[in-house]
């Protein structure tokens, strides 16, 4: 079976709804449907809803965070916090538990803990959370009571090097802010239950959901997408192999949902322009990174320390980088397009931006530069 770039970045692009928008009343089918939204930055997430949702506001995100319940916080794929569908978290848990870098000499030494205790230090967080928010300082001082000041002082460092590996055994989510402080909950108890189905189950369950967002891909590109070794990656895959087929995607071989094949080749190439924040997931999650974006522009999207640039996306392809700035009583939209833009598309980008505006509840003004 083979397949155009052309035609995978269509499809792409319509699972990740960026083709055509969805509807305010779709948001939390939207979070389910890209596999969760990279949430490392808070404005950033909201951002990445306010690209795929039409309508949607920065309290649309928080209501559905802590007054509905309905989306969760917490540290997932690659070890970063994600927006995820509540229903979905234990999905998600029974996949991570599987993690074993907390239990190797590597992390046990630079965390100064023996596995014991680590196990211990987790257990004592869990025990510590309900569904009333506290915030770390409150549960640092909380599993100090049960493990010792050692537990307390980990609890308390940046690397949240005890908060991962308890979200990734399902003892531990974000709560909602208080002031600057942030809080945790513990996820049975917030959101009133926990089905948490059997890990082989839950892998083919998020094989499915990622090969239908992100495919077709390699066992590298899903290793790379979730944060592990390409080998296990590859058995995961193969244990859902009845589900794929192989597809040579102008010489790159990489596996797709075999019911997903047909909604490829009918996939439409042209799509209009998109304002994307930065770390999006669709940037985020694209692999290979040639056909997203040209070499010679990598280093402008792709930057330092991990950061990942607002991108404008055209038809599919990384077309140049954006900037906002709040300036008094409006916003300052700062693009530079790789190349020159058509007419046409860069009355999209002020299109694009009039609805930043509407989202942030302020005039915007747009200016173009070139990209440096």
């Amino acid at each position: 079976m083979t397949l155009t770039w052309d035609r995978v970045r269509a499809w792409r692009l319509s699972q990740q709804r960026l083709q055509q928008r969805s509807p305010k009343s779709r948001l939390l089918e939207v979070v389910r449907d890209v596999c969760g939204i990279h949430a490392q930055v808070q404005y950033s997430a909201e951002l990445q809803v306010w690209a795929r949702v039409n309508g949607a506001s920065p309290d649309d995100v928080r209501d559905a965070l802590w007054e509905e319940r309905t989306l969760v916080r917490t540290w997932c794929m690659r070890g970063t916090l994600h927006l995820l569908a509540a229903a979905d978290l234990p999905t998600y848990v029974a996949a991570l538990r599987t993690h074993d870098r907390w239990w190797k000499g590597a992390w046990l030494r630079m965390i100064g803990m023996t596995e014991k205790e680590l196990r211990n230090t987790i257990a004592a967080i869990r025990a510590s959370l309900t569904a009333r928010p506290i915030t770390r300082e409150q549960l640092a001082r909380k599993v100090a009571q049960k493990v010792g000041q050692r537990g307390r002082q980990r609890m308390l460092s940046g690397w949240a090097e005890m908060l991962k590996p308890a979200a990734f055994e399902g003892s531990l989510i974000s709560g909602p802010p208080r002031g600057q402080s942030v809080t945790f909950v513990r996820p049975d108890r917030w959101l009133g239950k926990w089905n948490e189905p059997e890990t082989d189950r839950a892998w083919r369950d998020i094989v499915r959901r990622y090969l239908h967002t992100y495919g077709p891909s390699t066992r590298e590109e899903f290793a790379r997408w979730w944060g592990m070794q390409p080998a296990p990656a590859g058995r995961i895959l193969k244990a859902s192999e009845d589900e794929l087929t192989e597809i040579d995607i102008e010489g790159h071989r990489a596996w797709a949902l075999s019911e997903d094949v047909k909604g490829m080749q009918a996939a439409s190439v042209r799509a209009p322009v998109r304002l994307l924040p930065a770390f999006d997931v669709y940037v985020v999650g694209t692999r290979p990174r040639a056909p997203l974006v040209e070499r010679r522009f990598e280093d402008q999207v792709f930057r330092k320390a991990g950061w990942i640039s607002p991108v404008v996306l055209v038809n599919g392809i990384v077309g140049g980088v954006w900037q906002h700035e709040r300036r008094e009583d409006r916003i300052q939209v700062t693009v530079q397009p790789f190349r020159k833009l058509p007419a046409a598309q860069m009355k999209q980008v002020r299109e694009e931006a009039d609805r930043l505006g509407r989202f942030f509840r302020a005039r915007t003004a747009v200016s173009f530069t070139t990209a440096g």
